[in-house]
C-alpha cells in the first residue's frame, strides 16, 4: 500500500488549494476522477466576497452572510469566515491569481443581499476559471502527486480512525489503497442529480457518499439552493447567467414584457437566491412559460461586454446579443448548501477524515448561502485544515447548535418504480424535491429511491459508482426534506410554507447496516 501524509480527493479549488498548503508539510496525493481541470470551480462566475472596501468591515459581511442563512449559520463559523478573508485574498494574490482592478485598486461589485460591494472577480465573470487555472498550473509545477480519471471508492476506517483510500483506475482496471495520515474530501457538490443544473457533469456527490457509507454524519441536505438564472435555450446547457448581472443593473421581466420582481419583494432583482427563484416559478406558472428574460439592454454595450465577456460571448455563440436582445433565463440546481458535518476546523466525526468546499457543511451558509461566499470558504477552512492537521488530538471541537440524528428509513413505494436511470433520477429530483415542495411527492420520491437503491447492482465502472453516490444524495436530500416540515431558506413546502422556531435546527444523518 502506497503511502501519503496526505490523500485529496477532487481537483477544484478545495482540493488544489488545499494540497498546495499541504505540501509544505508532508507527502500529497490528488485523486480526481477526470482531468485534473475539471470541475464545478471553473463555472464559478460571479466572484469571491470579502469586506476589503473602503465601506466595507467584517461585521457588516458578517451581518449579510447571517441574515442570508435564514437562522441555521454557525455564527463562530461566520466569525472566522469574515475576518480571516482579507489574508485569505492576499494569499490568493501571492499564489498568482489576476483579480480585476480599476485605477489601481482591486474592483469591487455587489451582489444580491449583499449590503455594499465587496464581490472581488477575475476576467470580468471568470473568476473561478482563472483561480482554478493559476491553482491547477502550480499544483502540476510541484511535488504534488496527481492521480487522473481515477476514482475514489472506499475510505479505510480502523478503530474509528482513518487509514487510507480505495480508488480505481477505470482506464485499466485496477484498484489500488493508499494509505494516509488525513483524507481531505474536496470532491464537490451534487448538481447533476436535477434535471437542469449549472453544475459540470462531476458533480455527483460522490464525497457525499463516500463519507455516508463511512460512518461520518451528514447534515442539512434538504437545503439545496437553486440559482434564479440559468440560460434557458432549446438544447443549450443551462449555463450560469451570473447573480452580478442584476448587481449591475439587470432587471427581470416576464414573456410579456412586464418587470415582475418588484410584486414579489421590496428587494426586487437584489433579494436573495431563494426568494428571487421561487418568484421566477412562480411567474413561470402564472405567464404559462417555461422562462422569464433579463433584460441589460438598458445598460451601455461596453459595460456589458467588458464586465461580462463569458456570457457575451457564449450567448453570442448561440446567436444572442445581449446587449440588443433580453436573455431568456430559468433557475436551475446550483449549489448544495449541506454536506460532511465539520467543525470550524473541517473535521468530521471520524478521526484524520476532513472535508473542504462544497462536499463539507461547515454552517456558514445556514439555510440558503450569501451570493460568492462559496468560494470564500474554500479557502478560510482548507487552510485551518491544513493547520488542524499539524496538531496532535484532533477532533476535540464539536460543532454547536441543536441537532436531531436520523438514519435513513426504508420507505414503501405508493405506486409503479420507473426504471432506474440517470434521467429518470434527475427528473424525479427536479419535479419532487426541487424548488417548490410537498409531503406527497417527497414521500413518493422517498419511496421510489428507496427501491432504486435495493435495486442497484455492485458498481464496476465510474457510471455505476456515479449513480450509486447520486441515489444516496439523492436520499439523504429527500428524507431530509420530508422531515423539515416549515420553510426555511432554500427548503420551501407548500404544505409548512412558514418558518417554525421549533425547526431552527439542524438535521443530520449517520448510517446504518442494510439503510443505504
Amino acid at each position: 500500500m502506497k503511502y501519503y501524509d496526505y490523500v485529496i480527493i477532487g481537483s477544484g479549488i478545495a482540493g488544489l488549494y488545499s494540497a498546495l498548503l499541504a505540501k509544505e508539510h508532508g507527502s500529497v496525493i490528488i485523486i480526481t476522477k477526470g482531468h485534473i481541470e475539471e470541475c464545478n470551480t471553473r463555472y464559478a462566475q460571479g466572484g469571491i466576497a470579502a469586506a476589503i472596501g473602503k465601506n466595507d468591515s467584517p461585521e457588516m459581511h458578517y451581518e449579510d452572510t447571517i441574515k442570508a442563512g435564514a437562522g441555521l449559520c454557525d455564527p463562530e463559523a461566520v466569525k472566522i469566515l469574515v475576518n480571516e478573508a482579507p489574508d485569505r485574498i492576499s494569499d490568493l494574490i501571492r499564489f498568482g491569481v489576476p483579480f480585476d482592478t480599476l485605477d489601481g485598486e482591486i474592483a469591487l461589485t455587489r451582489e444580491a443581499a449583499h449590503s455594499v460591494p465587496r464581490i472581488l472577480h477575475a476576467g470580468g465573470d471568470a473568476t473561478g476559471e482563472y483561480i482554478e487555472s493559476t491553482l491547477s498550473e502550480l499544483a502540476l509545477m510541484s511535488p504534488i502527486d496527481v492521480l487522473e480519471y481515477c476514482l475514489a471508492t472506499e475510505i479505510i476506517i480502523e478503530n474509528g480512525k482513518v487509514k487510507g483510500v480505495k480508488a480505481t483506475d477505470f482506464r485499466s482496471g485496477l484498484s489500488e489503497e493508499y494509505a494516509c495520515r488525513a483524507v481531505i474530501l474536496a470532491s464537490g457538490g451534487a448538481g447533476r442529480l436535477y434535471k437542469y443544473t449549472t453544475n459540470s457533469d462531476t458533480a455527483t456527490g460522490d464525497g457525499i457518499a463516500l463519507a455516508f457509507n463511512a460512518g461520518a454524519e451528514i447534515t442539512d441536505m434538504e437545503f439545496y439552493q437553486f440559482h434564479p438564472t440559468a440560460l434557458r435555450l432549446p438544447g443549450v446547457w443551462p449555463f450560469l447567467i451570473t447573480e452580478a448581472v442584476r448587481g449591475e443593473g439587470g432587471i427581470l421581466c416576464n414573456v410579456d414584457g412586464k418587470r415582475f420582481m418588484t410584486d414579489y419583494t421590496p428587494q426586487a432583482e437584489l433579494a436573495p437566491r431563494d426568494i428571487v427563484a421561487r418568484s421566477i416559478v412562480a411567474e413561470m406558472r402564472k405567464t404559462g412559460s417555461d422562462r422569464v428574460f433579463l433584460d441589460v439592454t438598458h445598460l451601455p454595450p461596453v459595460k456589458v461586454t467588458t464586465r461580462f465577456p463569458h456570457i457575451y460571448r457564449f450567448c453570442l455563440d448561440h446567436g444572442l446579443d445581449i446587449t440588443k436582445g433580453l436573455i431568456p433565463v430559468a433557475p436551475a440546481a446550483h449549489y448544495l448548501m449541506g454536506g460532511v458535518k465539520v467543525n470550524t476546523w473541517g473535521e468530521t466525526n471520524i478521526r484524520g477524515l476532513f472535508a473542504a468546499g462544497e462536499t463539507a457543511c461547515t454552517g456558514v451558509h445556514g439555510a440558503n448561502r450569501l451570493a460568492s461566499n462559496s468560494l470564500l470558504e474554500v479557502v478560510i477552512f482548507s487552510k485551518r485544515i491544513i493547520e488542524k492537521s499539524l496538531m496532535p488530538n484532533g477532533n476535540k471541537e464539536q460543532r454547536a447548535g441543536p441537532a436531531d440524528y436520523h438514519r435513513l428509513s426504508c420507505p414503501p413505494a405508493s405506486g409503479e418504480i420507473p426504471a432506474l436511470n440517470l434521467q429518470n433520477l434527475q427528473s424525479l429530483l427536479w419535479d419532487e424535491v426541487g424548488i417548490v415542495r410537498n409531503g406527497d411527492g417527497l414521500n413518493n420520491a422517498a419511496g421510489i429511491l428507496a427501491a432504486w437503491q435495493q435495486q442497484l447492482p455492485k458498481p464496476a465502472d465510474r457510471p455505476a459508482y456515479e449513480l450509486s453516490a447520486m441515489i444516496t444524495n439523492a436520499r439523504l436530500i429527500t428524507e431530509a426534506a420530508l422531515l423539515r416540515q416549515e420553510s426555511r431558506g432554500a427548503h420551501y413546502r407548500t404544505d409548512f410554507p412558514e418558518s417554525l422556531p421549533a425547526w431552527q435546527k439542524h438535521t443530520v444523518f449517520i448510517h446504518s447496516a442494510g439503510a443505504a
